[in-house]
Formats: structure tokens, sequence, C-alpha cells
């Protein structure tokens, strides 16, 4: 597992678990999808711990095949900046995912979904191979019930109460009647993190009510809703990485996942012919991401 906040996130809207969910990628690249996919959230996505975590492939063998993962549209490594930990209203800090959808997404997609809008989008549905059982008595895909629906990020951030503190344990009742109130916090511009803080900060020794408690809370303690912006953010919250050399961009410069050096160099290499860059260009990849960091770095001081 990788750190608290880090690791995979899988991408909402996914088609139903199948048989040949992988059966259009290569071998290697299917191989390593169907292992990601049985992979918990918040798991580590860094080819070494991969690597390591199965059989078959090494690290050489991992890279070359989640950057295939990312060009089919399976992945996307991100970057999202959060609040400071202590609360205080400077400094940035960054958290790193990687996005996971067993049903392949294009670009654009992948873009709508960074900036927080997948309404309307339909899930693209893989070709399915060809079999000799007849079309007719192949059973129809059975919906999910609606319990199982993914919760709200609220009802998520209230029902990891009890793992912080566990006075503040709550049912599901409780989540559920309190998941209104929590969204408020959202909406308002406050992080899963930070309001998670404001709940349990200062509790008494004993609590009664955990519900009750974290109701008056949220009431009392709501900010306030956030001023019109008069100016653009210092930085976007938001940005997506190369998947290979976690050059950071926005999605229209990472087209397949992948940033400008890396489709130069094709990306992706076969086990049989692995990827041997020339010094040079291994210098002027460096140098490019070294440049990229160097101009974010200035840009967030500046504003």
């Amino acid at each position: 597992m990788a750190k608290p906040g880090y690791g995979k996130r899988s991408a909402p809207d996914q088609l139903p678990s199948g048989a040949d969910d992988f059966a259009h990628l290569p071998a290697r690249a299917a191989y390593l999808a169907s292992f990601i996919d049985r992979l918990g959230e918040n798991a580590a996505m860094d080819a070494k711990t991969l690597a390591k975590a199965q059989p078959l492939y090494g690290q050489q063998a991992v890279r070359s095949a989640l950057n295939e993962l990312g060009e089919a549209g399976h992945l996307r490594r991100v970057r999202r900046r959060v609040a400071p930990d202590d609360g205080a209203a400077t400094g940035t800090r960054w958290v790193f995912h990687t996005y996971w959808s067993r049903t392949a997404r294009d670009d654009e997609w992948w873009a709508r979904l960074l900036g927080g809008d997948t309404s309307g989008v339909t899930p693209e549905v893989t070709p399915e191979v060809p079999h000799s059982a007849p079309a007719e008595e192949a059973p129809a895909p059975t919906p999910a019930p609606r319990g199982e629906a993914h919760p709200s990020l609220a009802y998520d951030t209230l029902a990891r109460l009890g793992l912080h503190d566990p006075r503040l344990a709550l049912s599901s009742a409780d989540c559920t009647v309190l998941e209104g109130p929590a969204a408020q916090w959202l909406e308002r511009g406050v992080t899963p993190e930070r309001l998670t803080q404001v709940l349990v900060a200062g509790l008494p020794e004993q609590v009664r009510s955990p519900r009750g408690f974290v109701q008056r809370r949220l009431i009392e303690k709501l900010p306030p809703e956030p001023p019109f912006p008069t100016a653009p953010p210092a930085a976007p919250c938001t940005l997506m990485e190369c998947t290979d050399y976690r050059v950071p961009g926005r999605p229209e410069a990472l087209p397949g996942g992948l940033c400008r050096a890396c489709r130069s160099t094709g990306g992706t290499t076969s086990p049989e012919q692995p990827n041997q860059m020339q010094p040079a260009a291994v210098h002027a990849r460096a140098a490019e991401v070294r440049a990229s960091m160097r101009a974010h770095s200035q840009f967030v001081q500046i504003h």
C-alpha cells in the first residue's frame, strides 16, 4: 500500500468486470492490467513495487507495460495540490495518484475527469474477442445493485472519521443524515483532509453521541462561502503527469499519458527489444524535466 493520500484511485463509471476486459492488449500489458485491476484503493503503483509484487516482469518491463496501458486509455498519473496538513494559509503540498479504469477511455474523457466533470460521458466498450459460443447464449450483464454505488465524497469522509478517532465512529444511518451538511463544506472549497481535522480536533474525553457532536460542529463551524475570485489561482489544483518520466503538464499536452519526449522515442518497448536510449537523449530528457519543474516552482512563488 502507498502512504495515506497516495496510490491507486479507481475512475468512476466503469463497466462490470469480464473475462475479456484486456483481451485487446499485448500479453504483458494484459497480465499487468489484470493484476492492477485486482489491487485495492491506495495500492502503490510505482514500477519498483509492482515488479516486486508479481513474478513475471521486472521494473523495466513494468514501466513499458504501464506506458502501454496509459496509451490504451486505462490509466493516468495525476498530482493534486492540497492544503498543508497544519491548516496554514500558505504553502503547497502535492499528493500523487494513479487513476485506473478497467474500461478504456480517450484523452478527452481523462481531461474531463481531471476537471471534475464526467457527466454525459459514456464508457468506451472494449471490442469483444470472437469465440465459438453463439451470441444468443451469452448471459446479459447484470447491473450492479443500487446499494453498491460508490458513496459520495462527503459520505466517505464521514465514514472514515472512526478510523482517525474511535470516539467519532458513525453508523451508516448517521453518515446518510450528515452527508448533506458535510457536502456543504466540500462545496465551499474545504478538502476532505481539512474537514476531518476540524471534526476530530479537541475532542472531549467521552463523546456520548457521535452523530450529535459531528452535526453540531458541521453547523457551528461551517466556513463562509468563498468570495468570487478576482484573479486565477496561483497554480492549477490538478496536473497530469507523464506515465513514464512523471513530467507534469495539462492533459492536452500529454496525449496517451506520455510527454513529447517519450512519444518521440516511441514511449513503449517490447520485451525482446528494450528501449536503449543514447546518453545525449537521456541528458536532454533530464534537462526538460528540470526546466519544467523549475518553471512551475517560479510561477507558484511569483503568484
